[in-house]
């Protein structure tokens, strides 16, 4: 059967032009500036520019006509069909439930990568303690900004408490941050590498935070320490890691895919661990707010604990604290 395209056109346009304009508007604007005749008439209008399509390349109507046709039946099924999800509420679904969940999800890593840092810091700790030119080779000249074992007393007191050296603090808060955010992208970066290097990193950063300890203990500050550590450092040693737990569910499922292929296996860990590694970036983020207002403002201890103490209590519970899912949630 052949159909005179120009007939054709002018039979449908009508109809086209409609389906058009309703999905200009909501493509420009949203759905709620969609009156309800429009809403309604949406479905059918969408059916007949199918069926014209239909008709278009059964009968090999001129090729723009069928290009229009694809084009606009490809934009209705879209906004009919497809994930109509705002900006905002996809932020709000990250945070609500996606990043938790994806934490959850990586309880045995998390666990591994904190007995890591934990076994990291006692070993830092005792080798420093028995010899202490091991400090420099395991936190270096530009970590250290004259907090070694060489220091007095005195210098290592106002490197915690003292608030007229803002300059000097400043400069080593900036190295800090930015030394704990390279470590925690290689941790997740590097875990394909069948977790290797990602324990290795792991157990290297606890090993400077006992190196530290090392230092300020024994001249009767690690309270004081501790506690500047803590207002920021629970947050940040969290991120650290959670980022090593992300980069070991990657490794592992690499090392052991079980039944489905390394590539599949890879993906599938990728994205949990993607996603709890995008998280981190947001509380490292928060770390170094909070460094700043210790470092600047609060120079109590007990003030520095409490912080430090309710930040991890409030992680903790925003993780691991049972919620509703989306589907549980939505019904």
């Amino acid at each position: 059967m052949l159909v005179n395209a120009s007939r054709f056109r002018a039979a449908h346009a009508p109809e086209w032009e409609r389906l058009d304009a309703i999905i200009r508007q909501i493509e420009r604007r949203s759905i709620r500036a969609v009156s309800q005749e429009d809403l309604l008439a949406l479905p059918v209008l969408y059916r007949t520019a199918l069926s014209s399509l239909s008709v278009a390349r059964e009968t090999s109507l001129d090729r723009a006509l069928t290009d229009y046709l694809e084009q606009l039946c490809t934009r209705a099924y879209f906004q009919l069909y497809g994930v109509q999800t705002s900006a905002w509420t996809q932020l709000k679904r990250f945070f609500v439930h996606g990043w938790p969940a994806a934490v959850q999800s990586l309880w045995r890593e998390t666990l591994v990568s904190l007995l890591l840092t934990v076994a990291g810091a006692v070993v830092g700790y005792l080798i420093v303690r028995g010899d202490a030119a091991w400090f420099f080779a395991i936190v270096g000249d530009g970590m250290a900004g004259g907090r070694d074992p060489s220091a007095s007393v005195e210098t290592l007191r106002k490197t915690i408490y003292a608030t007229e050296q803002q300059n000097a603090l400043a400069t080593f808060a900036a190295y800090l941050f930015t030394h704990n955010a390279q470590i925690a992208i290689f941790s997740f970066a590097l875990g394909f590498a069948f977790a290797v290097p990602t324990a290795l990193l792991i157990t290297y950063n606890g090993m400077m935070l006992g190196a530290f300890m090392a230092v300020f203990v024994p001249k009767g500050l690690g309270i004081g320490f501790t506690g500047w550590i803590m207002i920021h450092g629970t947050t940040e040693l969290f991120a650290i890691i959670l980022s090593g737990a992300a980069g070991f569910r990657i490794g592992t499922a690499i090392a052991f895919p079980g039944r489905r292929t390394r590539g599949d296996a890879a993906v599938a860990a990728g994205q949990t661990g993607a996603v709890a590694m995008a998280g981190t970036v947001v509380m490292l983020l928060v770390a170094g707010m909070l460094e700043g207002i210790g470092r600047q403002v609060l120079t109590d201890d007990l003030t520095r604990y409490a912080i430090g103490t309710a930040m991890l209590i409030g992680w903790l519970l925003y993780f691991y604290l049972p919620r509703k899912s989306d589907a549980t949630a939505a019904g």
